[in-house]
Parts: structure tokens; sequence; C-alpha cells
């Protein structure tokens, strides 16, 4: 699947397309799991997911089990949720999401 495609703009007119295909392109696996469940679980929000593993640490009801790395995935998470608001876009539009 193609990634999508969007014109390079300059940082005062939106998304810097260089800086957002090198972000995607150093992502690990684990970061790029998190964007497809982004996208596919959660509606697209992180704040959902995020409150699932939140829950799930202090033992309260939670919608979908990830793995043991909570923590982890939580850091990954906010690094992703910065980057979007940084640059104004979902990286789930960057990685393929099959």
């Amino acid at each position: 699947m193609e990634k999508a495609k969007k014109k390079t703009k300059g940082r005062d007119n939106g998304p810097d397309q260089l800086l957002i295909d090198g972000f995607v392109k150093k992502l690990s696996d684990e970061h790029r799991m998190l964007i497809v469940l982004k996208a596919q679980l959660y509606g697209g929000s992180w704040l959902p997911m995020l409150d699932d593993l939140q829950n799930r640490l202090t033992g309260k009801p939670y919608i979908f089990k990830l793995v043991n790395r909570i923590n982890e995935d939580i850091d990954r998470i906010t690094e992703l949720m910065d980057f979007e608001k940084q640059q104004g876009v979902d990286l789930a539009g960057y990685v393929d999401l099959s």
C-alpha cells in the first residue's frame, strides 16, 4: 500500500513533508503498530488508547490488551501525539495500515 503523498510546505504554511517523511522512516515497529491500532481500533484518536493503557495499569476495565510494555507504549504514544500536533498531520496517512 502506498503512503499518502502530500506537497512539501514551509513551516508557516503547513506540514513539512521532508520532516514527516524522515520521522516516519525512523519509526520502530512498535511505533507503527500503535499508529495502526489508533487508526483501526480507536477511531483515529490517541486519547482512548492512552486511557485503555492507563486503566490497565491501575486494574480498571480496559478495551484492548496490547502487550506487557504499557509504559513504553505510553511514551511512544506521547511522542507520536506531539509530532502529529507539531506538524498538523495524522501519521496514519503515512504508515501502511494493512
